[in-house]
């Protein structure tokens, strides 16, 4: 079988995705706006730009995973001004990312899903399986990006490697 995740894998990267997400937005709400929306040399450009692109992307792969598009408009396209909102849509998609990873099979991870993409335009057919990996990889790499952004603006990033999740989302496999 072609692919680079496993449902177990699945599970654990929702629940290390919710955990780390909420620990990091804890820190980017004790930031001012003038602080989270300040101009670096990055993607996103900032704090806020960040988490607009990384809410973008699990939407993104989300709605391909479960056969509901989402409507593109652009990579930097800002979803959420008010950051309050944009916290809760975020809360509210990885819930919905965790019940994706509960129900998520072998079988369905091993099943091609074809897309087209959003930085190249180029249509790709991959198993659900690696596209899953690139899915969770996403997220790590922009978040990543974020304690960076939070270490610059004098905060100190909160611990994001697995093995310090609460217990709670590591017994809940």
């Amino acid at each position: 079988m072609n692919q680079a995740a496993t449902p177990e894998y699945c599970r654990l990267m929702a629940r290390y995705n919710a955990w780390v997400n909420t620990s990091l937005y804890a820190v980017c709400a004790s930031l001012s706006e003038e602080e989270r929306r300040r101009a670096f040399a990055v993607h996103f450009q900032s704090v806020h730009g960040t988490l607009n692109h990384l809410l973008y992307g699990d939407l993104a792969w989300l709605g391909r995973f479960m056969g509901e598009p989402y409507a593109i408009i652009s990579l930097t396209q800002e979803l959420y001004g008010d950051f309050e909102e944009l916290r809760q849509e975020r809360k509210e998609t990885d819930s919905a990312i965790m019940d994706w990873a509960d129900s998520i099979t072998e079988e369905r991870l091993g099943e091609t899903l074809t897309y087209r993409s959003n930085v190249d335009g180029v249509t790709r057919t991959l198993a659900v399986g690696i596209l899953a990996a690139h899915f969770f990889n996403h997220q790590t790499h922009h978040r990543g990006q974020l304690t960076t952004l939070l270490a610059l603006l004098g905060k100190e990033p909160p611990i994001t490697d697995i093995p310090w999740m609460p217990g709670q989302f590591l017994t809940a496999l």
